[in-house]
This record gives C-alpha cells, structure tokens and sequence, in this order.
C-alpha cells in the first residue's frame, strides 16, 4: 500500500510530453515559490539517471526547492549513473531490476502530512519507468489528485500533448490532468496559437506560466 494513512493533502505526479520538456524546472520553482509562502512541501523522484559528468542531478534541484536532503528525494539505491531510462540504465550497470510497485514502495512520506507533495517522473509518459511500467504505471499506483504534463509550447507540442493525454486517459483516467506550456512566450505567434487550438478542442486546463499554475494549486 502506498499511503498507510499518510497521503499528502494534496499529491500532484508531473510527467512530460519527452525528455528534456523541463519537468524537474517548473517542478523546483513550483515548490520554491510554495513553500516560501510557508506551505510544507515535499518532493519524490522514485528513480533517476543521469550522465555522472553532471554537476548536480534532478534530485538536488528537488531538494533544494523543498530544503530536503536529494537522497530522501530518490533513494540513493535508485541512482543510475548513465543517461537511459532507469531500468535500462540499471540493466547497463548490471544492478538488479525493479519494478513500479517497488518504487511506490520505497517512497518516504512524512508524518505530519505535507500540504503538496510532488512527485516527479522519467522522461517522456511512455518511458518505462521500471522493468513493468512506466509513468501511466505509476498514476495508476499512487492515485494522485492532479497530473501535470509539462509540454514545450512550439511546433509539434499540439500532437505530442494530445498523445500524452489519451495515454493517461486509457492508463489513468481517474487522474485529473493539466496541461503546462513551459517556455510559453506572449510574444510568439505559433506558441499563442498552439495554446489557442489546445484551448479550443482539448477539454484539459491549459496553462501557460508558473503564477497561473501557483493560481491553481493554492
């Protein structure tokens, strides 16, 4: 079980239309904002990989958002050293393979509940995220209150997003999903129009800055 009667007031799962899309980004300046609005605010990344010429992985970003220590953000044991998805990555290293469940299993809630805890994916929704599944998977087991799917806001994202959504949708579609365009720029005449069209035929909240998302969480 994944709560034992400690669930977070509110669990937000980000994931992302691809890698590389910004999640850990909106996801660390989302719970800095937060929690200096005195919210306690945690996050979780179940696993990561990484190039070990990095100065600093997804979970010193996290950590340093909510003043946690990045091992309590991702096991130690869930580091992966090598830039593949993690249960490649832990193939490529000749660790032993994991499953969903164990991830969902390892992951720290503290007492008292935090107002939000987040927990941040690998790579894109359909990523395996371990030997059995991937970021549908993990939906499925935590059972969160919102998803954000973090997408890029230019040629390209209209398909990207909506294949993303019909993924959650048949996967998780107990999950209330908001679409955010990170890098969304005003001032450019696709990115306005992708949102317009977004806005226009998918039934989703399409948001397109971390104030309007801030909006929605407090």
């Amino acid at each position: 079980m994944a709560f034992d009667g400690l669930r977070p007031k509110c669990l937000v799962v980000v994931v992302g239309t691809a890698t590389e899309i910004g999640k850990t980004w909106v996801s660390a300046r989302l719970l800095r904002e937060l929690r200096a609005e005195g919210m306690h605010v945690i996050a979780r990344k179940p696993a990561q990989s990484f190039d070990p010429g990095d100065s600093a992985t997804d979970a010193h970003h996290l950590a340093t958002a909510t003043g946690e220590d990045p091992t309590t953000v991702c096991p130690v044991h869930r580091w992966y050293p090598v830039p593949m998805a993690p249960p490649m990555a832990a193939d490529a290293l000749a660790r032993p393979p994991f499953t969903v469940e164990d991830l969902v299993s390892e992951i720290d809630w503290p007492v008292p509940a935090p107002d939000l805890a987040l927990v941040e994916s690998a790579g894109g929704v359909r990523s395996p995220i371990a030997s059995n599944g991937d970021s549908i998977t993990l939906i499925e087991l935590l059972q969160p209150d919102l998803v954000f799917v973090i997408a890029h806001a230019g040629l390209g994202t209209i398909n990207d997003i909506s294949l993303t959504l019909e993924a959650i949708d048949r996967g998780a579609h107990f999950a209330t999903p908001i679409v955010i365009l990170n890098r969304f720029d005003p001032a450019d005449d696709l990115h306005r129009r992708n949102r317009e069209w977004l806005e226009t035929h998918l039934e989703v909240e399409i948001l397109a800055s971390v104030p309007a998302v801030l909006s929605r969480l407090r």
